[in-house]
């Protein structure tokens, strides 16, 4: 059926002039193609020595039809040229050089393929305008690339680029721009071609996001061929960058530019200095509107020192939008991205004025009408008067109306004696007392909800125990829980991180479990647009008692330096860190590991972790962390944790350029029972592996993993019994991953079609993983 349909795609394009063939698992170009619409069968490729049958009608085959007088056969005035090639999703490695025959190819999309290089006769191909190459493993491109004269839109995103030779083809003595590019197998031309002769004159729309650029191989030199002149947009994502204020220069004198985006890109202050733009001349930037360096960084304060009056026209922007900047607005976009509304702008704009016109109005007043006394007074509202005195409750009200009446009689009966007389002598009458209701004292104490009272009690548990082990004799007939009404002040000691880690709430000692508290960022207020990452407040906090002891623990995902300290971390065994995702970073000793010698379970489920964690090294008894690094998170698990049994990675970041074969070898395989008799740490192997809910797109290092397999069904190294690949962006399963021995193999909601739902629904991972064994015999 796939056959069938490719052969009607290939005869179908003879008549349109477009097709489209992706994802169908092409190893390369149909040479079918090549022969409709060129009459010639392309030389076999050195990754494709030979390519899978696909029975079609070549241009032989049409002609003998429309010979016999087929009447709806096509004529040859009917055929069009070949303008627009599809060929996205497969297993593309390489290109025919003849590809350059097709001259009035005007769009070629080959993202999500296998490419690691592009034929030079690729340049040839001058009527092209839009160009899609993302998502392959390109290292480079051929010279005259950049000189085609046509095209307008190019990505290149998702590679391995490492330069951008803008000015290459006109840079040698020895180049020759205008001349066709030679194939060594012989001259398909000989007639020369129109190149451009500036780099990609007409090019409006650049994406080269999540390569190896730097700001230095990027070609941008102002003596030579630099950037297209009709850039408009450009996109660098994602990529190190490193110190890029000589590039800025250059994407300043671009009169086009509407868009500069740097997304993540390793970039810093150091490419803002002041006198960034002191040698231009002439206005920069004269058509930028948005300026985005989202999560890198750089600081508001550098951008401003930096984009100076004197050198831009715009105003500068930080607020952000889902509304296009007005004219003369430039956008910038620092630090993390907070989407505001118009009105929302619009209020913090007169809030500020108001406070402004206010603060100027106080520093008149003070300095022009000063007050008798040298100071200034404040007229103050009935509630602050109120509040000073204490009597903003009702109760309080009573109480004061009590004691100015009792006062008033015991005045009164001072000063008349028995016969009307005035006396001095005091009454010997007592001063009424006013008795209050449980609730006022209850308010007067904070113990008015259930909530302050737990946190009374749990205080005062906290507060034993300390003077406990400080030596200190406790009284016999203190109690262990205080009463909500008494009168004693309450005493509130600070927790430490050894006494929250071995709190009974977060450690089990029966099941030897840690089970450390969820630090996500708050959730949304009453507004939409605010939030605050402070600690919450006793009276706020949905715990009780728990939430100084969650304050307590270290912020980062893994804090492991604090775990390393206890004395139950040789004993642990299981560790559940879900829902850390306030700080998405590990802290280790920096101590040569492994730590947690006897950790067999370990959760860190929906914690945000992408491939790489940020790790900081604390050594002993230091406080404060050491610079931070960066280190992939599968081999990071494997050299911290040797004797883990299951790992849930459910529900985070991760993408497929973490599975690699050489970091699921080291996480998931036992080491041979050779390297005990080194000393060395032995890793036990694998057994859960939980993966569910990522963002991987495809098992590359699982088919390496389980090529170990081929001709030996017996891998003493291999320990792993489930395997959890739910809820993920997998299009394809590799046939090879049937010979896994899995008791367990949960595949639902990915993306692929191929095999069907009832192939594990009815005979379950046996019966997928037979069925992915049969598609590889």
């Amino acid at each position: 059926m796939s056959c069938l349909r490719v052969r009607l795609l290939l005869d179908m394009t003879f008549l349109q002039g477009a097709i489209n063939l992706s994802s169908r698992d092409l190893p390369c170009l149909p040479s079918a193609l090549f022969e409709i619409h060129l009459g010639i069968k392309p030389e076999p490729l050195k990754s494709v020595p030979v390519e899978p049958p696909i029975t079609t009608a070549t241009s032989t085959d049409l002609l003998a039809t429309r010979r016999k007088g087929n009447e709806n056969a096509p004529s040859w005035y009917e055929a069009q040229d070949l303008e627009v090639l599809k060929a996205w999703s497969n297993e593309i490695m390489e290109l025919q050089p003849e590809i350059s025959m097709f001259g009035s190819l005007k769009t070629v999309d080959l993202h999500n393929n296998k490419l690691t290089a592009l034929p030079d006769s690729f340049a040839d191909l001058t009527a092209l305008t839009v160009v899609n190459l993302s998502h392959n493993q390109l290292t480079s491109l051929p010279t005259n690339f950049w000189a085609l004269p046509n095209l307008t839109t190019l990505n290149l995103s998702h590679n391995a680029l490492t330069a951008l030779p803008f000015g290459a083809p006109f840079a040698g003595q020895d180049s020759n721009p205008l001349g066709r590019t030679r194939d060594p197998r012989g001259n398909w031309f000989e007639q020369s071609i129109t190149r451009a002769t500036e780099p990609l004159p007409r090019l409006t729309t650049l994406e080269v996001t999540h390569n190896r650029l730097s700001a230095r191989s990027i070609d941008h030199s102002p003596d030579g061929h630099g950037l297209p002149a009709l850039l408009s947009q450009i996109d660098v994502s994602e990529n190190p960058l490193g110190k890029s204020d000589s590039l800025f220069r250059a994407l300043g004198r671009l009169e086009r530019l509407k868009e500069i985006r740097m997304q993540r890109a390793d970039i810093g202050d150091e490419s803002f200095p002041p006198s960034i733009f002191a040698s231009s001349s002439g206005t920069l930037f004269p058509a930028l509107k948005v300026l985005d360096l989202e999560e890198t960084h750089v600081s508001r304060p550098a951008v401003e020192a930096a984009f100076v009056p004197t050198a831009l026209k715009q105003t500068l922007q930080f607020d952000v939008t889902n509304q296009e900047p007005p004219e003369g607005v430039l956008r910038v976009i620092v630090g993390k991205r907070v989407i505001k509304e118009a009105w929302e702008i619009e209020a913090e704009k007169r809030t500020k004025l108001r406070r402004q016109a206010a603060a100027a109005d106080s520093f008149s007043s003070i300095f022009s009408q000063p007050s008798a006394s040298g100071k200034q007074e404040v007229a103050k509202e009935p509630w602050e008067i109120e509040a000073e005195q204490g009597l903003l409750s009702e109760g309080a009200k009573r109480r004061a109306r009590a004691l100015a009446a009792a006062a008033a009689s015991s005045a009164s009966a001072s000063t008349s004696g028995p016969n009307g007389s005035t006396s001095n002598q005091p009454s010997p009458r007592k001063n009424t007392v006013v008795e209050k209701e449980p609730w006022e004292i209850e308010a007067e104490q904070g113990l008015l909800s259930a909530g302050a009272r737990r946190r009374a009690r749990a205080a005062a548990i906290l507060a034993a125990a300390s003077s406990s082990n400080a030596g200190e004799p406790s009284g016999p007939a203190a109690p262990k829980t205080p009463s909500p009404t008494s009168s004693s002040p309450r005493t509130h000691t600070p927790t430490t991180v050894a006494s929250a880690l071995a709190h009974p709430h977060f450690y089990c000692t029966s099941t030897q479990t840690l089970t450390l508290p969820p630090s996500t960022p708050p959730s949304k207020a009453a507004h939409a647009r605010s939030f605050s990452l402070a600690a919450p407040a006793w009276g706020k906090s949905p715990g009780g008692a728990v939430s100084e002891l969650a304050l307590a623990i270290p912020s980062p995902t893994l804090p492991l330096a604090a775990i390393a300290a206890q004395p139950f971390a040789q004993t642990l065994k299981v560790l559940i860190l879900a829902n850390r995702r306030n700080d998405t970073s590990f802290s280790i000793p920096a101590s040569a590991g492994p730590f947690l010698s006897n950790l067999e379970e370990l959760s860190l489920e929906n914690c945000n972790l992408g491939d790489s964690v940020p790790v900081s090294h604390v050594s002993e008894g230091a406080e404060d962390f050491t610079q931070r690094t960066s280190e992939p998170l599968l081999p990071l698990l494997a050299r911290l944790f040797p004797s883990l049994r299951t790992l849930d990675l459910s529900y985070n970041a991760l993408t497929s350029a973490a599975l690699t074969g050489d970091a699921l070898s080291s996480l998931i395989l036992a080491d041979p029972p050779a390297a005990a008799e080194d000393g060395t740490v032995v890793r036990k192997g694998l057994r859960q592996l939980r993966l569910r809910g990522n963002k991987f797109n495809e098992l590359d290092g699982f088919r390496q993993l389980a090529e170990r397999f081929k001709g030996n069904r017996d891998v003493p190294e291999w320990k792993l019994e489930e395997l959890d690949l739910r809820d993920n962006e997998i299009g394809k399963l590799p046939p090879e991953l049937g010979m896994l021995p899995l008791d367990v193999f949960l595949v639902d909601g990915n993306t692929f079609r191929i095999p069907p739902r009832r192939v594990w629904e009815r005979e379950g991972t046996k019966g997928l993983l037979s069925w992915l064994r049969g598609r590889m015999e």
